[in-house]
């Protein structure tokens, strides 16, 4: 069992085995159970509980956006161009604790996309890219501040993630009001792109630790999340690419 490098680890993470359990749960009801169950039942509509979760993460994603801007550019603990985790006697510590508790929470409750997906029938929307996706940011999210600790590094990485999902959910939202409504909205492959730039400043960011020999920023999480931003942006690039610019080729020629 990990053993969390800060004592003051929020309890529900002071353990793997609820991460675990809550990966292991999701796992096998969107690949297996889910489906099985829903194999012979009519979709559940579900609007007026994704409306509400949609706004809930908008909320979320809002708040605690503005937070973290607060947090890295006005209070600004940190060196930007060498982050690393604070002190245990930092004045500032326990909100770095809140903010990557804050956003772990926020990558669980992610996981309730692909649960919606499952009861509303949209197997076609649950992709190993979607599925990868949540779950390694969950298993990242808990295992980089237990063996590392809170913040640091990866607290920029949040901070644009949490750009992203603010503009992805309102999307949500307002595709979920009606048919004509979503058919109004034209910037959704706009998301794409915006999670593309995200990845390529992850990138970056990695790289920049990785090339600073003197700088303490733990060398192993800019492995990590620099190659899961490659791997993610090559994916999301694939997924752009069959979604959007092949149709659009098919229509040329066809005209």
């Amino acid at each position: 069992m990990l053993t969390p490098v800060d004592p003051h680890q929020m309890a529900f993470f002071a353990s793997m085995w609820p991460t675990a359990i809550v990966l292991t749960t999701y796992l096998v009801f969107v690949l297996k159970l889910g489906p099985k169950l829903m194999a012979q039942r009519k979709p559940f509509e579900l609007r007026g509980m994704i409306k509400a979760y949609n706004i809930v993460q908008i909320v979320y994603n809002i708040v605690t956006f503005v937070y973290y801007a607060h947090f890295l550019f006005v209070l600004r603990p940190y060196n930007l161009r060498c982050i690393v985790s604070l002190p245990m006697d930092h004045e500032y510590k326990d909100r770095e604790r809140l903010i990557t508790n804050v956003y772990t929470m926020n990558k669980i409750m992610d996981l309730l996309d692909t649960v919606f997906f499952v009861l509303r029938k949209k197997n076609r929307q649950i992709s190993f890219l979607h599925v990868f996706h949540h779950v390694v940011l969950v298993v990242l999210s808990y295992a980089i501040p237990t063996l590392y600790g809170f913040g640091g590094s990866v607290l920029p990485m949040a901070f644009l993630n949490q750009i992203v999902h603010s503009i992805m959910y309102t999307y949500y939202l307002l595709s979920s009001i009606s048919p004509a409504a979503q058919a109004s909205l034209w910037w959704k492959k706009y998301i794409t792109i915006v999670q593309l730039i995200q990845f390529a400043l992850i990138i970056l960011q990695c790289l920049n630790v990785l090339v600073q020999p003197n700088c303490d920023s733990p060398r192993p999480v800019a492995y990590v999340f620099g190659s899961f931003s490659v791997a993610l942006a090559v994916m999301f690039s694939k997924f752009y690419f069959k979604t959007y610019i092949q149709p659009s080729r098919r229509k040329s020629e066809k005209s």
